[in-house]
């Protein structure tokens, strides 16, 4: 983890877990220690117990023996409770953040391909299981080679010939593991995100008689991703069944050289039963690690994208609350280019576009298909980052506000509008629990909505979003969504293409909506395709090919426009003519 920047969230959770840590090493320590209980106790039993035939003896031997085991217990306790509860509370202290910063990676269209969720999930099972014990045990190897050393030097040479080559065995699984994890990962999300997909549009699929195709599309992607996985198992296994194979034949080894070493008199008999157990507990963590190695593997993978991805996310300085903005809007050359573009004047989405705007202004944006209408609307809110110029409210930028704290003065209606998992209150009020019932309903009122909430069999408390399986109508929805942008009366309100749905009445609710938004001082920019959208508005903009054309006043831009119609029919009558 060195050279993580100082504010990478991740890195610093991990060192705030650094005391805890520390026990768990202490811990697994005395436990190493308490792990000698059973080699000292044969040893004892055959070297005396049986030769001097004393009962007296073997029970205050074996009475020690359940002290020290019962303390082996409570400290294996303990060290796997703190392991449970270091993945818990990473996972807690990591889980808001995380999910905000990867919907800010989805803003910038940058690392999308990173679950920060989810690889914090990883990391808590592993640490919540039993591998994260037995890696706490590597350490304390050399404890036990070097008792086999003081039974004697040969038996001692012989586990540490065995342990480099259990341990050579670990590396060679780590790097099959690593080779292949990246790959597997890869494979997974894109049929992960295949089959998200697939479900999302199941209507379409259906309809349109895709599903044969598409199941044999993700059959093929699956026939990868098992075959990966194949292939990335075949020599962890075949590493693991070699390891267990030669722990049994070392402990054998041990037995047939403890032997010779006895008749030679250079060890006692209890000495060779004390000597196989310890080498066993030698090469125990090393094979417990091989067998595991997909589990860390993942884990590791889980580790260095966590750090990566808060490394990379952008972490905002500090800064201080500004002021409810009056809705001042200033927009400077803004633009944007499309993804992996090389910045060149066919790979503009939007060029230079700048105007000013006062509070209770409205603007229409009006272009053909295709003209930048829905980047504008995503710039103007924070939605998308502009590669120059930016947006301004009452003379900040985006950036100059404490994060998330711009988005309550903000009310943004997309051409396609979702619904999240709740409420139908819940999602007019942003789920945010500061927002009261009165927000909710006047926000209702104001989007011409209330009565048809009303009249559906749980009001506000309906479920939609998901799986609800509610049956809302595109109207209906569009209209929530409205409501869900106009709540707080926000100073800025960019509402794109908001009749796409909507029929003659809902046309007019979205008129009178606007005209009350800028009445009460509310900023209103609309996208619109279709002349009523803009009734209620003052100003027009025009775009073509995302270059701005026209920017006054709607009765100078219709006026024009008018005109030029006007004139267009003149000219065909006089041919005609």
């Amino acid at each position: 983890m060195a050279g993580a920047k100082a504010s990478n969230k991740y890195a610093i959770a991990l060192r705030r877990q650094k005391a805890g840590f520390a026990v768990i090493v202490l811990f697994s320590g005395l436990i190493s220690i308490l792990m000698l209980t059973g080699s000292i106790y044969m040893l004892q039993v055959y070297d005396r117990v049986l030769s001097s035939g004393s009962i007296i003896t073997l029970v205050g031997l074996f009475s020690i023996v359940v002290v020290l085991y019962l303390f082996y217990g409570l400290f294996d306790l303990l060290r796997q409770r703190m392991l449970s509860r270091i993945g818990t509370r990473l996972e807690f202290d990591l889980g808001r953040d995380s999910f905000v910063a990867q919907l800010q990676a989805c803003q910038s269209r940058e690392n999308i391909r990173v679950d920060p969720l989810g690889q914090l999930s990883v990391l808590n099972q592993f640490l919540s299981g039993p591998s994260a014990s037995s890696l706490f045990d590597v350490p304390f190897v050399p404890l036990f080679l070097g008792v086999l050393f003081i039974v004697h030097p040969v038996l001692g040479l012989i586990v540490v010939g065995g342990a480099m080559v259990a341990a050579f065995s670990g590396f060679l699984a780590g790097v099959i593991a690593r080779r292949w994890q990246d790959r597997r990962t890869q494979d997974a999300t894109v049929q992960s995100e295949f089959s998200t997909e697939a479900m999302r549009n199941s209507e379409t699929v259906l309809a349109m008689g895709m599903q044969g195709c598409l199941a044999d599309h993700w059959r093929s992607m699956q026939i990868k991703n098992l075959g990966t996985q194949q292939r990335s198992a075949r020599g962890t296994e075949i590493l693991a069944s070699f390891s267990k194979t030669f722990r049994v034949l070392l402990q054998s080894t041990i037995l047939t050289v403890g032997a010779v070493l006895v008749l030679n008199d250079q060890i006692t008999p209890g000495m060779i039963i004390a000597s196989s157990v310890l080498s066993g507990r030698v090469l125990a963590p090393i094979d417990q690690a091989i067998s595991q190695w997909r589990s860390i593997a993942k884990t590791l993978f889980a580790h260095r994208s966590l750090h990566d991805f808060f490394e990379n996310t952008p972490d905002r300085e500090s800064t201080i609350d500004l002021p409810k903005p009056a809705g001042r809007i200033t927009v400077t050359s803004l633009t944007k280019f499309s993804d992996n573009a090389a910045h060149t004047q066919q790979e503009l989405l939007l060029q230079s576009v700048s105007f000013n705007l006062e509070p209770g202004d409205g603007l229409g944006v009006i272009g053909k298909s295709a003209s930048g209408k829905s980047v504008l609307a995503r710039l103007l809110v924070g939605a998308w980052k502009p590669d120059r110029g930016e947006v301004q409210i009452d003379g900040a930028a985006f950036d100059k506000w404490p994060a998330g704290a711009i988005g309550r003065h903000i009310g943004y209606l997309p051409q396609s509008v979702i619904l999240l998992p709740g409420t139908i209150g819940q999602n007019i009020a942003r789920f945010d629990p500061l927002a009261t019932d009165a927000d909710i309903i006047a926000a209702a009122k104001l989007a011409r909505v209330h009565d048809l909430i009303l009249r559906l069999p749980n009001g506000y408390a309906t479920m939609v979003g998901g799986r609800s399986g509610t049956p809302l109508s595109g109207g209906q929805i569009q209209r929530i969504g409205l409501a869900r942008a106009v709540i707080f009366s926000p100073a800025l309100v960019v509402l794109d293409e908001p009749n796409a749905n909507l029929d003659g009445a809902g046309d007019d609710a979205l008129e009178n909506a606007i005209s009350d938004l800028r009445a009460a001082g509310s900023t209103v920019i609309v996208m619109a395709h279709r002349p009523s959208a803009i009734a209620a508005v003052n100003k027009i903009l025009v775009l073509d090919q995302g270059r701005m054309t026209r920017f006054d006043t709607k009765e100078n831009v219709m006026g024009t426009a008018n005109t030029q119609r006007a004139t267009h029919v003149q000219e065909q009558l006089s041919k005609q003519a």
